[in-house]
């Protein structure tokens, strides 16, 4: 996402720890990107108020929730995120639940979604709309996208998707040999990525990146508006912003095979900045496809994966590895390194910014640099 700083927002922001959510409620205006949320450890699932300027916990409210939710080690439970409409807080506590709260930490309504269950954990976070909180409620079984009403928490509308990969292609592909992590071929299927609303047409889109193909829907109906098949059974990262299926009529370009990905890229001045999970970033012409450069992003230390999506402000670019090194190079089709910084605590987390500060979550802390 791009920053503007003269552009004010304040990120909610959750973890699953032993003893913090944070989020950031000083200040507060509507805004629905970025944050972050998760249960703790406890049986209890919570959600922290911070003071902005300090640090300092203003409060902490929950669900008691005594279940788990599977995940992976590299997945750890806090990825899924709250947003504000600058009157009330929504967060997706997986399997615990949906809840909403004032700017006070008073409960004001919940819903029981049913029981989220994957073996690699999930990572969608809310979005708002027109007076609607949209969730993509996936991956594992069920699945769905649903729209409720952010006053009451009424549903408005359900979209049913496809839990798991068909029946057929496993038998074509083979079950796979045991695996540590128990994943099972039918589990390569899915979607972690949050929603985007675009104008486009004269009309609101709501993008979703679904596994096989991404879908737009109408925000206030759900109903379908275009699908463009072609991507990978596995999605992560959000869209970075004609009916029925444009794949052959409305598809500029389309790359077979390339590298693994999990954050969103970031699109400017005619250019995408991707970032793999190998470590390599890469700018590709947004018109064609084709790659102008790509960089291995060397940390300080030992773990260079990323999983973390690039934030731009101005033409710069940041973005963490799993490492704790962030990692600021120049949005150009000529690559510079401008600094690479090490917190030495691992984190799946993307960088935000707010205010003239930058805020840093790592599985160990929250940190502002300003």
């Amino acid at each position: 996402m791009a920053f503007d700083p003269a552009e004010r927002y304040d990120p909610f922001m959750t973890r699953r720890t032993l003893c913090a959510l944070p989020c950031f409620c000083s200040g507060l205006r509507a805004f629905d990107w970025p944050n972050w949320r998760g249960p703790s450890f406890d049986g209890v699932s919570h959600l922290m108020c911070l003071d902005r300027g300090s640090g300092k916990t203003l409060w902490q409210a929950g669900l008691e929730y005594s279940a788990s939710d599977r995940t992976h080690a590299t997945n750890p439970q806090c990825s899924s995120s709250p947003v504000t409409d600058g009157k009330r807080v929504y967060a997706w506590l997986g399997s615990a639940g949906f809840v909403a709260f004032d700017l006070k930490g008073k409960e004001l309504w919940r819903r029981e979604l049913g029981k989220q269950d994957h073996v690699w954990g999930y990572g969608s976070s809310p979005i708002l709309h027109g007076g609607l909180v949209i969730l993509n409620f996936g991956p594992g079984d069920p699945s769905f996208l649903v729209a409720m009403d952010a006053a009451s928490g009424k549903t408005e509308w359900k979209v049913e998707l496809a839990p798991r990969l068909p029946a057929e292609d496993v038998v074509k592909a083979g079950e796979l040999p045991p695996r540590p992590d128990g994943a099972i071929r039918s589990d390569f299927f899915g979607s972690w990525t949050t929603p985007v609303v675009v104008r486009a047409s004269g009309r609101d889109e709501m993008v979703c990146n679904l596994a096989r193909r991404v879908v737009a829907f109408d925000p206030k109906t759900g109903r379908e508006l275009w699908t463009c098949g072609g991507f990978a059974d596995l999605a992560y990262g959000s869209p970075a912003p004609g009916l029925d299926d444009v794949t052959a009529t409305r598809r500029m370009w389309h790359v077979a095979h390339t590298p693994a990905r999990i954050g969103t890229s970031v699109i400017y001045q005619g250019y995408i900045y991707a970032v793999g999970i190998n470590g390599v970033a890469e700018c590709l012409e947004l018109a064609t496809g084709k790659p102008v450069w790509t960089q291995r992003l060397a940390g300080k230390q030992g773990n260079n994966a990323i999983w973390s999506s690039p934030l731009r402000s101005g033409d710069k670019l940041y973005v963490m590895n799993q490492s704790g090194d962030t990692f600021v190079y120049r949005a150009s089709p000529n690559f510079e390194l401008l600094a690479t910084n090490a917190l030495e605590e691992d984190t799946n987390s993307s960088v935000v910014a707010s205010d003239g500060g930058i805020f840093l979550r790592t599985h160990q802390s929250l940190w502002c640099i300003a």
